[in-house]
């Protein structure tokens, strides 16, 4: 009984060993035995196939003089310092995953290994070295290291080139928040400085959009008459049955509706400026009554026999060639030359590109502000793409892409949707024009009918709304009242749309 329970012992330990035989010549991994001594007890064949040796010409050999006698940097590698022996000197397990072991062809490769300690006894009897070839991972590592650099480079050029940018974008903001540094601009703050302190009248010109109520706010406050009110009027807003009322006031019961008296603008106005925006849409029977007031200072209320005196700066605006309505008798001549005694020219966008870094942070920085966001970086590819644009809405436009592309922004990028034209280069007809002279990409009548053409498109996707966030000034960038005076002067009939 007891010599049948030793050999079933004995045959099952057998299987065990069997199984865990085939268990390690199975495994991927390098696996081997070393004696007290440091001589090879067993190799798998993943391990022999790894340091291309055969498994019987490693067995009683020192592993450590085959594949281990070497640093990574070449140094060599003693038994009193190897990892390895040090399991089986002091019975701890020793894992490196940073050190190489050598084929038998003289070359090596990178290993993660494992050296346990093997106990038979209670005596430390040697140990088991598990290891494997790691070349793919630190492959891995080192290209993941790579691309790591790589975005450490491109973040510290980004933060460079915002760095720069913001140095080249310091917006010089002047007075009324006029932005820019461009000759053109500063040209029309000089005229500013020198208009400001008289009381002459001031014609503001220029396309819409190009800021000529921020230039009659600037010689406003440069003026003696900063203390008291400016006062705007859009001319083209005012229907022109209420033009007189709104000018000049009435009193209770003057006409049908009119349920008390009315302070006019230019009543409001004493003392300070009067800006009258787009002055070219003032009925031709109303001009005679405005000529009066800037000839002797006076006003009547509608309904009112009493004469009041008003002491008003006038200031006016237009986009209109109020010198080719004077020879079309659409426009007083007398009331023309009363208005331009000292004319200004509101630069268009194009004509001062170098500005347009500065008004694009300018926009970026009010926005965000407004809109409670983060500021995004204006990238050099940003800049281009906005001063290659044409800009036929000029600052005006250029506020709303710059609102629309913060709006849409991911991750803090800027994109702007701009429409792709012949006009979209950096080098146009006007950038080449002697100083002086403006040469225009395209025809007058040619600007017309694209201008025509986009009022109609636009009215036609907005049902024919003019104003409000889904009208049609709002989908061209432009005022609303802007929008009913180019209708009315291109015959655009929003009914027909």
């Amino acid at each position: 009984m007891p010599a049948k329970s030793s050999c079933a012992a004995e045959d099952e330990l057998s299987q065990v060993k069997y199984r865990y035989e085939l268990i390690i010549k199975a495994a991927g991994e390098g696996i081997y035995g070393l004696d007290s001594e440091g001589n090879t007890t067993f190799v798998n064949p993943a391990a022999a196939a790894m340091l291309g040796w055969d498994a019987e010409d490693l067995i009683g050999k020192s592993m450590h003089q085959l594949h281990h006698h070497t640093r990574p940097d070449g140094t060599p590698f003693t038994k009193e310092t190897c990892p390895i022996y040090a399991a089986f000197n002091d019975g701890e397990v020793h894992h490196v995953d940073d050190e190489v072991f050598w084929r038998k062809d003289g070359s090596s490769f990178p290993v993660d290994y494992t050296s346990t300690p093997i106990l038979e006894n209670g005596k430390l009897a040697g140990a088991v070295v598990v290891f494997q070839d790691i070349t793919e991972r630190k492959h891995a590592e080192a290209a993941l290291h790579k691309a790591y650099a790589k975005i450490e480079h491109m973040k510290e050029r980004l933060e460079a080139e915002n760095s720069y940018l913001q140095e080249e974008i310091k917006v010089e903001q002047n007075f009324a928040g006029i932005v820019g540094k461009s000759n053109a601009i500063q040209q029309v703050l000089h005229q500013v400085e020198l208009v400001a302190p008289t009381d002459a009248s001031v014609l503001i010109t220029g396309e819409s959009g190009t800021g000529k109520e921020l230039i009659a706010s600037a010689i406003h406050e440069k003026s003696n008459r900063s203390e008291r009110p400016l006062i705007r009027v859009n001319c083209a807003a005012i229907p022109r049955e209420l033009f007189e009322s709104e000018f000049f006031g009435h009193t209770r019961g003057a006409f049908t509706g009119a349920l008390k008296d009315r302070t006019g603008r230019f009543e409001l106005a004493d003392g300070g400026t009067i800006f009258l925006d787009e002055v070219g849409e003032i009925p031709l029977e109303l001009q005679s009554k405005l000529l009066r007031v800037l000839q002797e200072g006076q006003i009547e209320r509608i309904g009112e026999e009493k004469t009041r005196s008003v002491d008003v700066r006038v200031i006016a605006a237009t986009n209109r060639d109020l010198r080719a309505d004077v020879e079309a008798r659409r426009f007083r001549q007398d009331l023309f030359f009363r208005l331009n005694v000292f004319p200004v020219d509101a630069v268009p966008l194009r004509d001062r590109r170098e500005d347009i870094p500065l008004l694009a942070a300018h926009f970026i920085s009010l926005c965000c502000h407004r809109l409670n966001r983060p500021e995004p970086r204006l990238t050099r590819h940003n800049v281009k793409q906005l001063q290659a644009y044409h800009w036929t809405g000029n600052v005006r436009e250029l506020h709303n892409v710059i609102e629309r592309a913060l709006i849409v922004s991911n991750g803090g990028r800027l994109e702007f949707n701009l429409p792709a034209t012949a006009n979209n280069t950096l080098t146009t007809e006007t950038d080449n024009a002697p100083p002086g002279r403006t040469t225009l990409p395209y025809n007058e009548v040619e600007r017309l009918a694209r201008d025509r053409d986009n009022i109609i498109a636009a009215l036609k996707l907005t049902g024919g709304r003019v104003s409000g966030p889904d009208g049609a000034a709002n989908l061209l960038g432009i005022k609303s009242t802007t929008l009913t005076s180019r209708m009315k002067s291109l015959g655009v009939d929003r009914k027909a749309t």
